[in-house]
C-alpha cells in the first residue's frame, strides 16, 4: 500500500466494509480495503489495460459522508494537483484522479513496504533495542532527497511551486522491502497557489510531535519547517528517544516552543560529535540558523557517511527489512495470489455477461477526469453458475486468507483461474502444451534452522524441509542463509519426481581484520589475546571486539569494532610517540580506577543450540535473552546448555549502553 495515513487514517487488520470485495470500481478492480478514516479510505486495487497490462495500485476514495464537504474535496484535488507534478524515486507517484460511483478518488503508486512507526514496533517485538545507524542515515538521506526535489520543484512556467509538505513524520515515511525510501501523503501540503488550504482559524495541520516551532505557533511556514521535522526523525532514530512527548498535545506544543532542546550527545553517551552537529543545526529554533535547504542537510550527511565510512547501502537496508518481515512477506504473497485469482474470475464473468474490460483510451495517466466515470461493474442479481462460483471463491478467501492483510502488499504473477464459461475456442489436444512436470528437493543443514530462498523468494520453511511442486528441467537457484554463517548457494535442475537431497555444513561467518599503522614493530591484541601479525582471520562475526595496538616508544591505542560475517575490517591506528623528557611517575602507587556509576543492558545469544543464561547467580532464561539490566562494570555470564557443559564469559557493562555477547555451543 502506498500511504501510511490520511486524514484520521487507521489500519486495522481486516476491513471489507461489506462491499463484497474484490469488485470493479470504474476502470479498476478493488482487491482489499486496507485503511479507513473519517474522511477517506484506501484500497489495494488492480489496474488492467490493453495487451495484458496489469499494475497494482492504491485507490484513495472520498467517503460518501464527505461528498458535500466542498472544502475537503478541494483539499483532495489540491493533494493530487501537487503530487501529480512530482516524479522522483523518493516521493510517492500519483497516476490518476477521477470520479466513479458518486465519489472522487486518487489512484497512486503502490509501495511495498512499511512506515517508520511500524518498523520501530516490529523491532520491539523482536527485542531489537537500537536502530542501526547505517539504516537510519540511509532513510534520512532518502527523505532529504525527496523533500529537496519537492521544495525546488517548478511549474511549466518555470515559476517555483513553493511546496511544503507540513506533515513529515514517521507515519509518512515508507521503507520498501527492496531498501528504497518514499515520502508519502502530500494531503495537507502547502504550495504557492494557496488552493485547497484550510483557512479556519486555530486549525493546526500535521502531527504535533513533529512540528517546527513556527508551525506550532500557527505562524507562516516555509520549507525549513520540513527540515526541522527531518531533524526530529534523525534525532529519534539515532538516539532511540522521543524528542517532544508531553502528556497531551498542549504540553507537547509547549515543549517545542519553550523548551531548550537536548543535543543527541546529551541523550546518548558516545554519540558521534559530527553527526550531533548536523542534528543540532537541523533543530535550530531560529529557522535562519537551520539548514536553508534539504539539499544542504543531505550534503552534510553524505560527507559524514563518506568520511566516517558508515556502511550505508540500499542492499543492506533491503536485507535488514526482509529479515524483519520475512514471515509477513510470504503470507502477503499467498493472500494476494488468492485475491488476484478472484479479480481474474470477476473480469472473466463481466465478459461472459456481455461487458467489456475497461481501457485507458479516454484518460491520460496523470490527467484529471472530473466528469462521472463509468459505473463499476456489478454482478447480476439473478442466480447463475458463474455468480455462484464467484461467491464460493470469495467466501473461501475471506474465511482463509484475510488474516494476512495488515499493511502493504506484493503482486505475484499467477496462473489464471479456469474460465467461468466456454467463452474461448477449444484448442485441439495436439496443439496443447505438455503439462508442467514437477519435482522436489530435500534441504538439510548442520546446524538446522536455515532460511530457504528459491529463485530469490523467501520460503516459510526452515531446514530440514522438503520443497515440493518445483518445475523440472529448469535451473532453480537455491540459497540457504542463517545469521552468523556464510550463505550457501546452489543451482539445481530437477529431472525426476523423487526428491533430490542436498546436505550442507554451514560455516560460521568470520571477519578478517587488517590493521595499518605508522609504528614499526607494533604488536596487535584482539580481545586481550596477542596476534602474530597485523592481519588476522577467523575473528567471530556479529560480536563486539576490542583491538589494542602497542609498540616500543609509542603510546598504545584501543578501539572496539563489530562487523558482519565474511567481511574484511580495515583499521588504521597511527600511534603517537611517547615524550622521553617526561618522567614516568612511579613514586605514588596506582589507585584502582573507580567503578563506573549507573546501569547498562546486556543481550546474550548463542549459536549452535540454546542454553540457560545465569548472571550474578540468577537465572535469566534460555537464549536469546535481551535487556538484562546490570550495574556498570565487569560481570561474568554463565551459559548452561542441555548437555550440562558450562561455559562462562566476561563482559563489561557501560552506563546507558547495551552490551552483547554470544556463546558458541557447537564448537
Amino acid at each position: 500500500m502506498t500511504e501510511a495515513s490520511g486524514p484520521g487514517m487507521d489500519r486495522p487488520g481486516v476491513l471489507d466494509g461489506g462491499e463484497g470485495l474484490p469488485k470493479r470500481f470504474g476502470k479498476y478492480t478493488l482487491l482489499r480495503r486496507v485503511a479507513t478514516g473519517g474522511m477517506a479510505e484506501l484500497f489495494l486495487a488492480l489496474h488492467r489495460s490493453v495487451a495484458g497490462f496489469e499494475k497494482l495500485i492504491v485507490i484513495k476514495r472520498i467517503l460518501p459522508s464527505m461528498n458535500s464537504d466542498q472544502g475537503f474535496i478541494d483539499m483532495l484535488l489540491h493533494e493530487a494537483r501537487i503530487a501529480a507534478t512530482l516524479s522522483h524515486p523518493n516521493v510517492v507517484q500519483i497516476f490518476d484522479v477521477g470520479f466513479a460511483e458518486g465519489a472522487y478518488y486518487i489512484a497512486m503508486e503502490h509501495i511495498h513496504g512499511e512506515d517508520l512507526r511500524s518498523i520501530v514496533h516490529q523491532m520491539k517485538k523482536l527485542r531489537m533495542t537500537e536502530f542501526p545507524l547505517e539504516h537510519a542515515l540511509a532513510i534520512v538521506l532518502g527523505m532529504c532527497a525527496g523533500l529537496a526535489y519537492a521544495h525546488e520543484k517548478r511549474g511549466l512556467d518555470d515559476e517555483p511551486l513553493r511546496i511544503v509538505h507540513r506533515d513529515v513524520s514517521p507515519q509518512n515515511v515508507i521503507v520498501t522491502y527492496g531498501g528504497d525510501i518514499k515520502v508519502v501523503d502530500f494531503g495537507i501540503a502547502k504550495s504557492g497557489d494557496g488552493m485547497g488550504e484550510d483557512t479556519r482559524s486555530g486549525r493546526l495541520k500535521g502531527k504535533v510531535p513533529y512540528m517546527s516551532p513556527e508551525q506550532a505557533r500557527g505562524e507562516e511556514i516555509d520549507w525549513r519547517s520540513d527540515i526541522f521535522a527531518l531533524g526530529i526523525i534523525l534525532f529519534e532514530l539515532t538516539t532511540g528517544k522521543r524528542l517532544f512527548k508531553g502528556r497531551n498535545e498542549l504540553e507537547t506544543l509547549r515543549l517545542i516552543c519553550d523548551r531548550v532542546y537536548p543535543t543527541p550527545s546529551q541523550v546518548k553517551p558516545g554519540y558521534p560529535l559530527r553527526l550531533d552537529a548536523i542534528v543540532t543545526k537541523a533543530l535550530a529554533k531560529d529557522r535562519s540558523q537551520r539548514y536553508q535547504s534539504a539539499r544542504q542537510m543531505q550534503a552534510d550527511l553524505e560527507a559524514y557517511v563518506r568520511q566516517e565510512r558508515v556502511a550505508v547501502s540500499t542492499l543492506g537496508l533491503r536485507d535488514w527489512m526482509q529479515k524483519l518481515y520475512g514471515d509477513k512477506l510470504t503470507e502477503q504473497q499467498d493472500a494476494l495470489h488468492d485475491l488476484k485469482q478472484l479479480a481474474d474470475v470477476i473480469a472473466a464473468q463481466s465478459i461472459v455477461e456481455g461487458g467489456e474490460e475497461p481501457n485507458d483510451s479516454s484518460t491520460s495517466a496523470t490527467g484529471y477526469s472530473m466528469a462521472p466515470g463509468p459505473a463499476a461493474a456489478q454482478l447480476p442479481a439473478r442466480a447463475s453458475t458463474g455468480t455462484n462460483r464467484i461467491a464460493a471463491v470469495i467466501a473461501a478467501v475471506l474465511l482463509g486468507g484475510t488474516a494476512a492483510f495488515g499493511g502493504y502488499f506484493l503482486l505475484r504473477t499467477s496462473t489464471p483461474p479456469p474460465p467461468v464459461a466456454a467463452a474461448e475456442p477449444v484448442v485441439p489436444a495436439s496443439e496443447q502444451p505438455p503439462p508442467v512436470q514437477h519435482g522436489a528437493v530435500r534441504l538439510v543443514t548442520n546446524p538446522p534452522g536455515a532460511s530457504i530462498w528459491i529463485d530469490g523468494a523467501l520460503r516459510p520453511e526452515k531446514t530440514p524441509s522438503t520443497i515440493e511442486n518445483l518445475p523440472r528441467d529448469t535451473s532453480i537457484a537455491i540459497r540457504l542463509t542463517m545469521e552468523g554463517y556464510a550463505p550457501v548457494r546452489e543451482d539445481v535442475t530437477l529431472t525426476q519426481e523423487q526428491p533430490v537431497q542436498i546436505e550442507r555444513q554451514l560455516v560460521a561467518g568470520t571477519v578478517k581484520v587488517v590493521v595499518r599503522t605508522n609504528a614499526p614493530g607494533a604488536k596487535l591484541f584482539i580481545d586481550d589475546k596477542p596476534c602474530d601479525d597485523l592481519e588476522v582471520e577467523g575473528v567471530v562475526a556479529d560480536e563486539e571486539h576490542k583491538v589494542v595496538l602497542s609498540a616500543n616508544g609509542y603510546a598504545s591505542k584501543t578501539m572496539r569494532f563489530r562487523s558482519g560475517p565474511n567481511e574484511t575490517k580495515e583499521i588504521t591506528l597511527n600511534l603517537e610517540r611517547e615524550d622521553p623528557s617526561k618522567p614516568k611517575s612511579a613514586a605514588a602507587p596506582e589507585k584502582p580506577a573507580p567503578a563506573p556509576a549507573g546501569q547498562g543492558k546486556l543481550n546474550v545469544g548463542s549459536r549452535g543450540g540454546y542454553c540457560n543464561v545465569i548472571v550474578a547467580g540468577q537465572s535469566r532464561g534460555p537464549t536469546p535473552v535481551g535487556g538484562i539490566v546490570l550495574p556498570a562494570g565487569n560481570h561474568v555470564v554463565t551459559c548452561k546448555p542441555a548437555d550440562g557443559t558450562v561455559r562462562s564469559m566476561g563482559v563489561t557493562i557501560t552506563p546507558d549502553q547495551t552490551s552483547r555477547i554470544t556463546f558458541q555451543l557447537d564448537g
